[in-house]
Formats: structure tokens, sequence, C-alpha cells
């Protein structure tokens, strides 16, 4: 199956004194159209990054260093801006993590909807609102004929996130990235977020980039799974072989401390130390000073991904047993 888009070593870094500190380190995926890859990781990994360096949205003064993000044959890391901009939300779009700071607070949130689509469609404005409804109604809005005359603050956090998938979807964009689409959400609405993105992949076939630390979500969504750690891809493959068979220590680490592994009165496991900063990632294996599977050699190993066992991983323990878990 053909990717529609193809992140190919993505390097994004940050100012730190005189020197530049790399954020996100040769990120590399492809993603087909239908298809759902969640990216999953601690928070501090890189993962929001990554959906903002694909969008070029990358909070100055960072900046995009090297790579290419390839949507339909195009690089969009080369295309002028205002080409760029009309990418955005018509090719690709992407429902943000924080909805309160990106939605402007003295705009009705149906008119943000109506402005997204009118600026990239040849629409009228009457046509525009009434599409502005429908979607309010899909995402499970209640009253969504009332709710598009209300403003930010007089929602509920579930309904503005509710409102920015909306948004998201208003252009039924080739691919969603989607920045924990079901933060502030009940089970119930949860679940309804959830098969309304499911049913958007089987109608539209959109490409869905699921980020996300929730598990259960994963399992729902996903087809497949990327695990990152410091700004760097150390697992990939399908979700059935990393839930049932996780080949990377981090990964077995961050599946063992689910709620759902312990057993009734376990102490739950725990990955210990914590993430490095990204001025202080170490030589070698990023992983190796909180790996209880480190060896000497990890120290300084250059940390790459190898194909092994249907997935790939970047682990020399995997590398030198052939993949064996």
């Amino acid at each position: 199956m053909s990717a529609v888009l193809d992140v190919s070593k993505l390097m994004t870094s940050f100012p730190a004194g005189k020197k530049r500190v790399p954020v996100l380190a040769d990120v590399t995926f492809s993603l087909a159209a239908g298809r759902c890859l969640a990216l999953v990781g601690e928070s501090g990994s890189g993962k929001s990054m990554t959906a903002l360096s694909i969008l070029r949205l990358v909070p100055r003064p960072g900046q995009i260093d090297a790579g290419s993000v390839t949507l339909s044959g195009r690089d969009l890391l080369t295309l002028p801006v205002p080409e760029m901009r009309s990418v955005r939300g018509r090719e690709i779009a992407m429902i943000f993590q924080e909805p309160m700071t990106s939605l402007n607070p003295v705009v009705s949130v149906g008119e943000q909807v109506v402005e997204a689509i009118v600026l990239h469609e040849k629409v009228s404005k009457q046509a525009a609102r009434e599409r502005s409804v429908e979607l309010f109604r899909r995402v499970g809005i209640p009253d969504p004929g009332a709710r598009v005359h209300s403003f930010p603050h007089q929602l509920s956090g579930g309904l503005k996130q509710r409102v920015m998938i909306a948004m998201a979807l208003a252009l039924r964009p080739r691919v969603l990235l989607a920045d924990e689409p079901t933060t502030a959400l009940d089970v119930t609405v949860q679940a309804q977020i959830l098969e309304l993105l499911r049913e958007l992949q089987a109608e539209s076939e959109t490409a869905i980039l699921l980020i996300t630390h929730d598990f259960g979500v994963v399992n729902q969504l996903a087809d497949d799974i990327a695990v990152m750690y410091a700004g760097r891809i150390v697992e990939s493959g399908s979700r059935t072989a990393i839930l049932e068979s996780p080949s990377h220590p981090y990964t077995r680490g961050l599946l063992a401390a689910l709620p759902g592994r312990a057993r009734a009165g376990e102490r739950l496991q725990e990955i210990p130390g914590r993430m490095p900063a990204p001025a202080d990632v170490p030589v070698g294996c990023p992983f190796a000073p909180r790996c209880p599977e480190a060896i000497a050699d990890c120290g300084a190993w250059t940390a790459r991904l190898t194909k092994l066992d249907k997935r790939e991983v970047a682990c020399l323990r995997r590398e030198e047993a052939g993949g064996a878990s």
C-alpha cells in the first residue's frame, strides 16, 4: 500500500546557548491512506513536536534542520509559505491538544469553522454555516444549531475539544494529525469520537497520525505503532506485534507500567529515572541509562532502527541477537 504521508530523517532543533540541540533526530515513518499510526511515548518524547514539524508550525526559535515530509509526492518542507498555508486544513489537518489556546476567544466557535471552510473552498457563508452545524452534530455536540453561536469560554473542556475535531474534519483532509484527541472527554464521549474517526477512515480513507499516551485508545484505533523516546523512534510495527510482544526495553517498560498489567495487590511497575532533556541526551543509545538490560557497549552504540522480526527496533542487544525478544 503506497504512502500518502512519508516522513524521512526529520530533524528539528532549538538553541541552547551557542549551540543548537536536536529535539527530533532522524524521525522516519510512513502512513498509508485509510491507516492509523499511533505515536506513543512519555511526555517530552517528541510526539507533538513531530506533528508541528510536519505542519511547519515549530514555534520559534525552533527550526527544522533536515529531512523531508512528503504528502502525495510533494515535500512540504520545500513548499513556498502561501502554498503551505493552503495545504494546512485542506489536505492535512490537526486536532490540537489544548483547545483553549487554539480557539479564538472573541469569535464564536461556529464562525471559526465557517472561516476555515470559506478560506479553502468556493462556497457561500450560508453553505459553510450549514456544514458547521452538521459537523457539530457529527462530533456529538448537543443542540448544534445553538452551539455554533457560542464563544469558547461558554463551553466545557470536552465541548471545546469536540469543536477542534469538527474544525479539523471540516475540509475532509487526506491526513489527520490527532494530538490526544480524547483528552478531557468522558468515557462515553471518547467512544463516540473514536467511532467517528473510524468512520472517517472507512468513508474517506483518511490517514490518521494518532499522538497519545493512552494504550486503550491505541488498541481501539491504531493499525500500527511507533514508539518515541528522546526525540527518536525506538520501535515500530503493527499494533498486534507491539502490544503482544514488545521488543525494545523501553516499549516493554511502557506496557508493564499500565494499570491493567498489575495483579491485585501488586505495585505498578515503573521505568526508573526520567527522560533526559534534549541538551542532556547521552551519547549512544539514549535509553541506556534507564535500561535494565543495558550492557557497556550500549553507551557507545549509534542507535539506529534495524528491521527485525517484522518490525523495526533500535536496540543493540536485539540487533546482535537477530531479533530475539
